[in-house]
């Protein structure tokens, strides 16, 4: 630890998410929203991180890891947990509101728990049906829809629409065919990133309010309560477990999209 470093001990577990420093200073910062600041630091990206047994990051980085998860367990729920479950509790929907998790994935899967753990009758929307469908009841969605012989919209609309659709899969097709399924004052959280555009009809937009929003992932405190959430909860990420050694491997399925669905590095430490 550094020499001004007080609130933390050694041999305290930590966790370090996508938001791993922030610069203080920027409007942002002194606005309080450090996970838009301009100079926001990503592990891997804006120092060394991930891939190694030992790691130096910013004390503001750092995440308290309750003693009942395990680190396996922890490492997923600071990387989609924290994206999925943020976005969700900042998302306005309240208790029986119709939340619709778009794609049963990465972070489908967690996004589908923590909706149902929050209260909100949770609507999962898919492509596969069979298998998929009792999936997405067993871990908690309350119906399932299969995109491919059903249609989304029409049976979001039967519902009276959905508060919040949280768009999970990183498809800007997908997420322009869903937009029709909002419920006035509904909202699209995005938190699937897709190089393909959305295309949005203005006029149910205007005359509904209906609106379309990004959510980045959270700070070291939104990566705390998601872990605390997960410990009281039960919300739990489904794993694959590599050695270090097996990296590439364990990337290849997940860039491929054939993770079942998080894929874990561990190291001998």
């Amino acid at each position: 630890m550094g020499k001004d470093v007080t609130r933390w001990k050694t041999k305290q577990r930590v966790a370090v998410g996508w938001h791993s420093g922030h610069c203080g200073h920027c409007d942002s910062c002194r606005r309080g929203d450090f996970i838009t600041c301009k100079y926001a630091q990503v592990p891997g990206i804006s120092y060394d991180g991930g891939y190694a047994d030992y790691v130096n990051v910013p004390v503001e980085a750092l995440a308290l890891i309750p003693e009942q998860l395990s680190a396996v367990e922890s490492a997923p729920l600071i990387c989609a947990g924290i994206t999925t479950y943020n976005a969700l509790r900042n998302s306005g929907a309240r208790a029986d509101d119709f939340v619709a998790i778009l794609g049963i994935g990465g972070l489908g899967h967690l996004a589908i728990q923590f909706a149902a753990k929050m209260g909100f009758n949770t609507v999962a929307i898919g492509r596969a049906g069979g298998k998929e469908e009792e999936l997405a009841k067993n871990l908690g969605a309350n119906q399932y829809v299969d995109n491919r012989s059903q249609n989304a919209v029409e049976e979001l609309n039967k519902l009276g629409g959905a508060k919040v659709i949280l768009a999970t899969f990183p498809s800007g097709k997908a997420m322009t065919e869903i937009i029709g399924g909002l419920a006035v004052n509904g909202s699209l959280v995005i938190i699937g990133a897709s190089d393909e555009p959305i295309q949005v009809p203005l006029t149910p937009l205007i005359l509904g309010r209906r609106s379309l929003i990004g959510w980045p992932s959270g700070t070291s405190i939104d990566s705390q309560d998601t872990l605390s959430f997960s410990v009281l909860s039960g919300a739990k990420s489904m794993n694959e477990v590599f050695p270090l050694e097996r990296a590439a491997e364990a990337y290849d399925l997940m860039i491929n999209g054939k993770a079942r669905f998080r894929c874990v590095l561990t190291t001998g430490n």
